[in-house]
């Protein structure tokens, strides 16, 4: 079975073992990742749009605006995060928002033009009375019109559920990297506990948005890594953020050398070929890309971008600059798309 044929039927979530070798019988075994990165850059991308317009409509691409509903004061020592307590990097740790706040933020976004508001929270794992806050406010958003996500970290048992019952759509847990690379990064949650609350938000019904980080002293190997480890999750995540690693001076990876801008839009052209249904989506890292490396990531399949002048705590391209960027390369909003083919199936 092909993994487009598989994606299309319901299947039981079963999360890829944290191990470093992938099954042989796996959709996407490492060695055929590995060989999509190792391919003529021109060939990678060639492959890459085809593959994305066979499974989207040209141009399409999806705004979604990312606020931190409580920054700062995390106990969690993941080496790129300016939000850990651990690191001296200038950021405040703050209380949850209330609910108005976030309300405003929602309305604001739509008005802009995203279409999905994701609600990020710097805390190991919700409280029950972080979980009651964080329900109210996908409640409120809901009610707007616009598709919800959160990002909260590591769920308990029925947490995902009551989530999904508050009205989420989808909830955001990245793996990182490989995980042979993880220990590298992050010592305070183990790799599997990352699959665990993947296990239990597919459980509830909610749809994954899942990726990782890349620039952070990692090998290609391990690039391919992650996106076998994504690729093979059964079915694979419905939107997969890309970050590129942001230097916060403070954070044990600052100063590491800087990614080759080609390696990223590699990254970016295996996540599409092996999740052609996925969104796939530029996160964190954009501004210091410019726009000739942020328009090679849409010919290479990118169809998402958070949208906004922040991201959680770092710099985001201005909307209105991407609104230019958008319209030099002559691509279409979601929301545009949808308005004006509202039958087409463009994904989510």
């Amino acid at each position: 079975m092909s993994q487009t044929e598989s994606q299309t039927q319901t299947l039981a979530f079963h999360p890829i073992a944290a191990a470093v070798a992938l099954s042989p019988t796996a959709t996407w075994p490492l060695a055929d990742v590995l060989a999509l990165f190792d391919l003529p850059f021109c060939d990678l991308m060639f492959q890459a749009q085809q593959t994305h317009r066979a499974n989207f409509e040209a141009g399409d691409i999806e705004l979604a605006t990312l606020l931190s509903i409580k920054t700062g004061g995390c106990e969690e020592d993941c080496g790129y995060c300016p939000q850990a307590a651990r690191y001296d990097t200038g950021v405040e740790a703050k209380k949850i928002l209330a609910i108005d706040t976030v309300l405003d933020a929602a309305r604001e976004a739509k008005a802009s033009g995203a279409t999905r508001f994701c609600m990020g929270a710097a805390w190991r794992s919700p409280k029950e009375r972080d979980i009651e806050k964080v329900e109210e406010m996908v409640r409120g958003v809901k009610a707007l019109g616009l598709e919800t996500c959160a990002t909260l970290g590591m769920l308990e048992e029925g947490q995902a559920d009551r989530l999904k019952n508050a009205g989420l759509d989808y909830y955001n847990h990245n793996l990182d990297t490989a995980p042979e690379f993880y220990s590298s990064v992050v010592s305070t949650r183990a790799y599997q506990d990352r699959l665990d609350t993947l296990g239990r938000v597919r459980s509830a019904g909610l749809k994954v948005c899942c990726g990782g980080i890349v620039g952070m002293g990692e090998t290609r190997l391990q690039r391919a890594g992650l996106i076998a480890q994504l690729a093979n999750l059964n079915p694979y995540p419905e939107s997969v953020p890309v970050n590129h690693l942001v230097q916060v001076e403070g954070t044990p990876l600052h100063g590491m050398d800087p990614l080759d801008p080609f390696e990223f839009v590699r990254t970016i052209a295996v996540a599409r070929i092996t999740m052609p249904k996925a969104r796939v989506r530029l996160s964190a890292g954009r501004r210091q890309m410019g726009e000739a490396v942020q328009a090679m990531c849409f010919l290479a399949g990118a169809n998402s971008i958070f949208y906004g002048d922040k991201l959680l705590t770092t710099g985001n391209p201005e909307a209105a600059d991407d609104r230019a960027l958008l319209a030099k390369l002559g691509l279409k909003t979601r929301a545009t798309t949808l308005e004006a083919a509202p039958k087409a199936t463009c994904g989510g």
